[in-house]
This record gives C-alpha cells, structure tokens and sequence, in this order.
C-alpha cells in the first residue's frame, strides 16, 4: 500500500507544470549576460540542453569569460577600467572586487517579499551573510555557492583539504590504515622502491607541491591540519580557549617538523624540483597522468585530473583523502586527534555577485527565485528525467550508464549547466519535501549512488578496509566554530602586511625544502626572523577578527 500511495504522489509531481508561468521568455526581451569566473573552465557545447531550456524560459543567454592566469592581476585590471560582466564571480580574491565598489547590494533585491525562496535560502546563517559597509548599513554582495544546505551535514567524501594517496599505494601495501605523516611517506617510500615506474616506463613522483598563486595552500596549509584542526586558512584557532586565541602557525616551532620531513623527502628523490615551478595546468596534468602517487591539496581543486583518470579507467590512480596528524615524536609526546572535516558553513564570498555594470539586477534575481524552485534544482542536479535518471518507489536513480555520464567531462558540456550553477544559489543536503523528500539533491551523495554506481575497483578496494564511502577514512565533521573558518576573513586593513606574509613563504618555504639539511636548522630560523614582523601583524589583526565574528553569531 505504501508503494502504491508513493507512486501516486510521484505521478501527481509530475503530472504538474514544472516551470511556473511568469518568467516565461516570450514575456521577457532575449538578454546575453556576461560572465565571469574566476576558476578555469571549459566554454559549454553552443547545444547544451540545460542552457536552451534556460533561454527558452528566461530568454537568456550567457557569455562565459574564464580565468586565464593570474587571478588577482586579471582582477586588478577589470577593477583599473571598471570593466565589470554582469555576473561577477571573484574567486578566492573577492574581497578585490568588493573593497572597490563593483559589485550592488543585493539587499536591495532580495527580502523575504520580494524573493520568498532565496530568503529562506540565506534565513538560517544571515548573522554570517550579512555584513556591514563603512556607514554601518547592512550589506550582502554574494549569495553563498555552497554550504547552505538541508537536514543534516551529507559527508560521502572529503571535498576538503586532505594528504592524498593513489589507492594503488594502498593496495599495494595490503590496505593499511595511515594515519600520520610519517606512515604516509614511509609508504610512498617503500612502494617506490619497488615501484619505481608505470607499466609505461614513466617514472612515478613520490609527492607534489604545488605552489602557484592562491593555490599556494598546498604548500602552506598542511601545518593546521596536523595539528589537529579543520581549514582555518593560515592561521592556528584555539577553539578551547574564551577568547578564541588565533596565531599564525608557519612561524612556530611545531611547523618546523613538516618541511624538515618535506626537506628529508626531497633529498631521497621522492619530490621534484619541477613541483615549485609548475603552473596549475602543468600540475592537473601530471595528476591526470596517473604519475603522481601523492598530494596536499583539496578535493575540488583537482576535479578534472580525478575525471580524466575515471574517463581513462584508471581507478588504481585516483586519490583517497587522508586525515593525517603529527606523530607523537613532532609534539613532545603529545596525541593529536584528527579533524579535517567541519561543520557545514556558508561558502562567504564565493559566488556570483552582480555587477554596478549591469542593467538588469531585478531580472537576474527572479530568474534565481525561480530556479530555487524543486523543479530547476532537479533540473541542474539530476539532469531531464527518463534521459539522465529516473523515479523507483519515489527514489531518484541512475542505471550505470547515466551514472558514468555524470563523471564525463565531455558529456556534461552538452548535458550539464555547471559554469552558471558553481556560482549561483543552491540547494543541497536533503529534499525536504514533496513526493521526493528524503533523497538527495546532489547525484553524488544520493545513498544508492554513493556505493551502488561505484567502478567495481572502488568497491572491492572499500571491502578491505570494512567501509561503505571514501569519508570513512577520516573521522566525523566536528561542530562548527562560532566564527565559521578564519579563511572567510576579510584581510584587507593588514593587505600590505598579509600580503608581505604570503610572499615569504613563497619564496622561502621552497628554498627551505631544497636546501642542504645541514643548513635547514639556519635557514629555518632566517625564516623565522624573516616573516615574524608581517606574521605578527596579521596574527594579531586575525585573532581580533576572529573574536568579532564568533560574538557577532553569538550575539555577544
């Protein structure tokens, strides 16, 4: 009777209109909007079926501009001939385009009146979005891409930072559980004594660094993370303590043990010198080779080297996430526990902005009311129902063929609408209601997906270790700070003095790594002497920062 009843209410969903009537296009004069990400990215196929039915019903079109370079110079120039697209996403350095005026209020537009859906979208973390100009209004200049999401937090897989490794490595080594550094890199180390090349004859890399720009956390970040806590950028919280003490953590003693490991590594051949110059595009490559047995980095970061390998089905060369923490001997003894997933958190300031350029703001916001609709979120999510997934006793599912659609990068240009859909509001977690409710509105965490549509390899490599999803291999988020993660801090009153922080590491950080480790010990402290002015500046103003926002939430 259940099932009967189930299958009448999915029939009564789909038999309704799926798009409602008054953003019809033929009401509205056709419009070409211009886009910027500031991301990489490929132009989407000129037939992609997502991007008609938008035009069709929104009368839009969109012209995508992706990053190319560098992003703060690319910025830098826009900002210099206030030369703004209309959608404006600014990447990781969008406080650039924010401190200089290009972007609107979209308070102005959006209110629980005036867009009911997108205002209870924000409702639930308003005391983060909202923020406050230099007169003291109130402000929201983007909409948070991701992080606001339904029901409880979803954690298939680390989308996070993490040490990477191919699970031929674990396979190899008979499935161990890794758990510190130094388990990590002595198996690397034995696996390439055996392994030292491909069944190619390419040589394998032990472990890349990449150092590129923004991307630079690669090399800088890891350090936190040992020390037992989540992504708080470049700073160490003490989320124990009242007043949440925050300091800078490349400068202090207990950095010093990474890149003298890193520095013992580099000299046992396990790291090239071409990692701290390659650019991010000569780093994908080598991943998507399948070359590369390990990594810093985060899971999004290196999404088109993790679909190349799968389109190549070369499973055995994809990563797992590994929650690694120092071993005792780094911290006088100490036992740290791992914490690399967090609560989940608004993403602040990534997303699209709507530019001071663009003529139509009021057009661009309804058109987001109603794509936040259930309809357009299936839509974007799960593609058109009979040709990408289909409805069983109210359960949204794939057959293989249309799971394997979804990791092909080639298909979703024609079939996927992702260059606008990254930047725009979502909807994620849970389907809360309706006929539907209680699936899941990203394919990749739908529980029938997450392990019924996996390759055969991943399966079988989960069955050693008694798991069921790749997040098994770290523990649980834990609860959310008060003031979010650090890294969503405006750094703008100690630009100058971050800026000079960020440069030395840069600079230096490699050349400590490279160096004879009879020097390391001086060249370590010339760092230290080198970067403590600028990182006192910035660790001050942070932990006031930090302070600010955890009593804004708090409503101290």
């Amino acid at each position: 009777m259940k099932r009967i009843l189930a299958a009448l209410l999915v029939l009564i969903m789909l038999a309704a209109p799926v798009f409602s009537a008054p953003a019809r296009a033929e009401a509205q004069e056709p419009i070409t909007l211009t886009v910027f990400r500031g991301d990489p990215g490929d132009q989407p196929a000129e037939d992609n079926k997502i991007y008609q039915k938008i035009e069709d019903e929104f009368g839009v079109k969109f012209e995508f501009e992706f990053l190319a370079g560098d992003l703060d110079e690319k910025l830098g120039m826009m900002i210099a001939g206030e030369d703004y697209p209309d959608l404006f996403d600014g990447g990781n350095s969008a406080d650039l385009i924010i401190q200089n005026g290009a972007l609107i209020n979209l308070l102005d537009y959006v209110s629980p009146e005036k867009t009911p859906r997108l205002w209870a979208h924000i409702e639930p973390q308003l005391a983060r979005i909202i923020e406050k100009d230099e007169d003291g209004n109130d402000v929201m200049y983007i909409i948070p891409n991701y992080g606001l999401a339904d029901g409880e937090q979803i954690v298939n897989q680390v989308n996070g930072p993490a040490f990477f490794l191919q699970k031929q490595v674990l396979e190899w080594g008979g499935y161990p559980e890794i758990h510190t550094l130094n388990e990590y890199f002595d198996l690397i180390e034995r696996f390439l004594a055996e392994n030292p090349t491909d069944e190619n004859g390419t040589p394998y890399v032990g472990f890349d660094i990449l150092c590129e720009d923004w991307r630079h956390f690669c090399l800088i970040n890891p350090v936190q993370h040992l020390m037992g806590r989540p992504n708080d950028g470049e700073v160490l919280v003490d989320i124990s303590t009242d007043d949440f003490y925050t300091e800078t953590f490349i400068d202090k003693p207990y950095a010093k043990p990474y890149y003298q490991k890193l520095n013992e590594e580099f000299h046992k051949g396990l790291i090239s010198r071409d990692t701290f110059v390659m650019n991010y595009d000569q780093y994908i490559a080598a991943l998507s080779s399948g070359t590369v047995l390990g990594m810093f980095d985060q899971t999004w970061d290196f999404n088109n080297a993790t679909f190349a390998l799968q389109d190549a089905n070369m499973y055995k060369n994809t990563y797992v996430a590994l929650g690694l923490v120092y071993d005792p001997e780094y911290v006088d003894g100490k036992e740290i526990e791992e914490h690399y997933v967090n609560g989940s958190l608004p993403n602040l300031r990534r997303g699209f902005g709507i530019s001071v350029n663009c003529k139509c703001p009021e057009r661009i916001v309804a058109m987001w009311e109603e794509m936040m609709s259930d309809e357009w979120q299936l839509l974007f999510n799960w593609g058109v129902e009979g040709d990408d997934y289909y409805i069983e006793d109210g359960r949204l599912m794939m057959t293989e063929e249309q799971y394997a659609n979804t990791l092909n990068n080639n298909w979703k240009l024609h079939n996927r609408a992702e260059a606008f859909t990254q930047s725009s509001p979502k909807k994620q977690g849970y389907i809360m209601d309706g006929p539907l409710a209680g699936n899941c509105w990203e394919v990749a965490n739908q529980p029938e997906i997450v392990f019924g549509q996996m390759s055969e390899y991943d399966k079988e490599f989960l069955s050693h270790y008694g798991y069921q999803k790749f997040a098994d291999f770290v523990n649980p988020p834990i609860e959310l700070a008060p003031y979010g993660e650090a890294w969503q801090i405006d750094y703008t009153p100690v630009d100058i003095e971050h800026q000079d922080f960020l440069d030395i590491q840069d600079k230096e950080l490699p050349e400590l790594i490279m160096c004879d480790p009879a020097e390391f010990d001086a060249r370590w402290d010339t760092f230290v002497k080198d970067i403590t002015p600028s990182a006192t500046a910035f660790g001050e103003y942070m932990w006031d920062a930090v302070k600010a926002e955890a009593a804004k939430v708090l409503g101290d």
